[in-house]
């Protein structure tokens, strides 16, 4: 499951990588022309994109903390839905389903601190 989650996760980085670039460094115009959403609206969601796919990878591979990785991949998620229901599109969808299965992989829910001891109570 583990290689599963990081050939995923790499392939997501590239993915959001590239888009999360290309609407920062195309021109104004040309982002949004076919999509009827505002300029700096459209440059937030590519910063959003590349900080996702550097969240994606970064915190497992320095093992720094790695609890961003499903944070990250919860945001793209986020992001994945409005482009679903924005263009009605399958590639938004399954890029989406992919980041889902990345959350959900890589969440460990933490022990609660101050849990009891097997055999101890406290009164």
């Amino acid at each position: 499951m583990t290689y599963a989650l990081w050939i995923v996760q790499g392939l997501l980085a590239i993915i959001f990588l590239f888009t999360g670039g290309m609407k920062l460094v195309l021109p104004l115009d040309e982002m949004t022309g076919p999509v009827p959403l505002p300029g700096l609206f459209v440059r937030f969601i590519g910063v959003a994109e590349v900080l996702g796919a550097i969240g994606l990878i970064l915190p497992g591979l320095l093992r720094i903390r790695p609890g961003l990785t499903p944070l990250a991949a919860a945001g793209l998620v986020i992001i994945m839905i409005g482009a679903t229901v924005l263009t009605l599109a399958l590639i938004p969808l399954v890029v989406g389903l992919l980041s889902a299965f990345v959350a959900y992989g890589r969440w460990r829910p933490a022990p609660h601190r101050g849990s009891e001891k097997k055999g101890h109570s406290l009164p």
